[in-house]
């Protein structure tokens, strides 16, 4: 439990420092390439190839490049269009996406999760709702509903392999995961035109974000998700995203209309709990 409490600091601290970077004109591109990169470099001591068959390899790489490299780069994206507390709350519909896929794959339909997450599109509405609406937020929106729809699909694709191959060993091969989201991370780079003047507070930023954040806070997750129940880590997925709102708007100065945040965060908490539930599913023919 103290594990899974600090890293939700760490990822709770982290929605604020990338709004900073992003205000501050860095491309979103080059800080996902440079953060997965960081990442990386954590995770490539522990990789292990020996016996593992091409098509697995090619498989994990390919995961990566959905679950972290598609996930980083529509995530790092919305910030230029939305506030860091609400891409933050946004964030929550993740689990939804989760139950939707799974049942997808295991081609079976839950009414529960569709009503969850009709909530949860509701919920999404609350929050970016204004007096004036504009195209940028209904892109930040959509930007970070396919975050959290990549970084959904790769868990599933990921579980489904290991469940294949329960005799692998995550340690060993998240690597590839990581070196596949670097690799289309740094692609997308070529498609900007990228002019980077980091200054040392920007550099220690990224820093903390791709060693900190991304590297040692996933290895330190997985650790501390071996040590507590099921009940307890389905909880603490969640518990990042109130302590990323508290920090976007206490630490980093945020403002927000308190009564919208309230009824976006309601919608979309009960929308979790009502796909979390677990109902008797409905076989597609």
């Amino acid at each position: 439990m103290p594990l899974l409490l600090l890293v939700s600091l760490l990822w709770a601290c982290s929605f604020g420092l990338i709004k900073h970077l992003s205000g501050s004109g860095l491309d979103g591109t080059f800080l996902s390439a440079t953060r997965l990169g960081l990442a990386l470099l954590v995770f490539l001591p522990f990789l292990r190839l020996r016996g593992l068959a091409p098509r697995t390899a090619l498989a994990l790489t390919g995961i990566g490049a959905v679950q972290f490299g598609l996930m980083y780069l529509a995530y790092n994206e919305s910030f230029r269009f939305l506030a860091a507390h609400e891409v933050a709350l946004l964030t929550l519909t993740t689990p939804l996406f989760v139950t939707l896929l799974a049942d997808a794959f295991d081609r079976t339909l839950r009414v529960r999760a569709l009503l969850a997450a009709l909530l949860a599109v509701l919920g999404g509405a609350a929050i970016v709702a204004k007096s004036v609406p504009t195209a940028g937020t209904f892109t930040g929106v959509a930007l970070i509903q396919l975050s959290n729809f990549a970084f959904a699909l790769g868990q599933i694709l990921y579980r489904r392999l290991r469940a294949q191959q329960p005799a692998l060993l995550d340690r060993d091969v998240f690597g590839l995961l990581y070196a596949g989201a670097f690799v289309i991370a740094l692609a997308a780079t070529f498609t900007r035109d990228i002019s980077v003047d980091l200054k040392t507070p920007q550099l220690l930023v990224i820093l903390y974000l791709g060693l900190i954040a991304s590297g040692l806070g996933f290895f330190l997750w997985n650790l501390g998700a071996t040590r507590v129940t099921a009940g307890t880590l389905a909880a603490m997925n969640n518990a990042k995203i109130p302590l990323a709102v508290a920090v976007s708007l206490v630490v980093f100065g945020e403002s927000a209309d308190w009564v919208r945040l309230a009824i976006s965060a309601t919608l979309m908490s009960l929308a979790v709990w009502l796909a979390e539930r677990s109902p008797r599913a409905i076989p597609k023919k």
